[in-house]
């Protein structure tokens, strides 16, 4: 087996709880160098999916208070968790090429497994909660802005590691205080972990972004903001952890010229 299509197994792969244990076992793999190559594949345009939840457009996703509202917090988050494993897998999958080294697959096996860790650690909350992943609807907007960038790996990492996860950055610090407000300090350490890792696979987004740019003799910042305006709906929108952006060495030069205006 090689590398991309072991990545197309994950994505192939229905079951939420198998996606992410087979996800674990591939990047083993990957570590251990148990693969002949990377290989080439073609990813379907879609990953497979289990039959729960329903995917509602983003504007008629129900909004919950109190505790269904704590519930309905913790499985948003494990469905773009779930999105995050799948985007990953098809970053390797769909952009496998010989000009990348060895340190982009690296980085995206990891960013990968790390999704797939936060998964779990979203699961089981949920699970201790007395709810599961698939009890209640999601949005299915991470998945359109892949399909929308499945042509130019610019134009994924620009809209997946540099816009919608850095956004992650941005909200995750509020979730925590609400978690912690409500006495559920367990998920709200789960969060802390997810954003820790999520500095990192923003900091992936941004090192690949700005290498490829300058592989293509392109301006990295430039081409950033001229991708964003094609393949984003709307414009950013602070407030900013512009800390945790800064460690993932995510420049605020790059992104706040997109901001929308007050």
């Amino acid at each position: 087996m090689s590398l991309t299509l072991s990545a197309c197994s994950v994505l192939s792969t229905p079951s939420s709880g198998r996606k992410a244990s087979l996800s674990h076992e591939v990047a083993a793999a990957w570590r251990n160098s148990e693969f002949v190559d990377v290989g080439k594949a073609r990813p379907s345009e879609r990953p497979a999916r289990p039959d729960q939840p329903v995917l509602l457009p983003p504007g008629e996703m129900p909004r919950r208070r109190g505790a269904a509202g704590h519930i309905a917090l913790l499985h948003a988050v494990a469905h773009i968790e779930l999105n995050a494993i799948d985007l990953a897998w098809d970053m390797i999958a769909r952009f496998a090429s010989p000009n990348l080294p060895r340190a982009f697959y690296d980085d995206w096996v990891r960013v990968a497994d790390e999704e797939a860790k936060h998964f779990g650690l979203l699961e089981a909350r949920l699970e201790a909660l007395g709810a599961a992943y698939g009890d209640l609807p999601a949005h299915d907007g991470l998945w359109k802005a892949a399909q929308n960038t499945a042509h130019d790996v610019l134009a994924r990492l620009a809209i997946a590691p540099l816009v919608l996860e850095a956004r992650g950055l941005d909200v995750t610090p509020a979730m925590i205080i609400r978690l912690e407000k409500a006495g559920d300090a367990e998920s709200a350490a789960v969060l802390r972990i997810i954003l820790r890792d999520e500095v990192g696979h923003v900091a992936v987004g941004q090192k690949w972004f700005a290498h490829i740019a300058r592989e293509r003799e392109l301006p990295p910042a430039d081409t950033f903001r001229a991708l964003v305006r094609q393949y984003y709906k709307g414009r950013l929108k602070p407030p900013f952890n512009t800390e945790s952006r800064k460690r993932a060495g995510f420049d605020a030069t790059w992104y706040e010229p997109l901001v929308e205006p007050a």
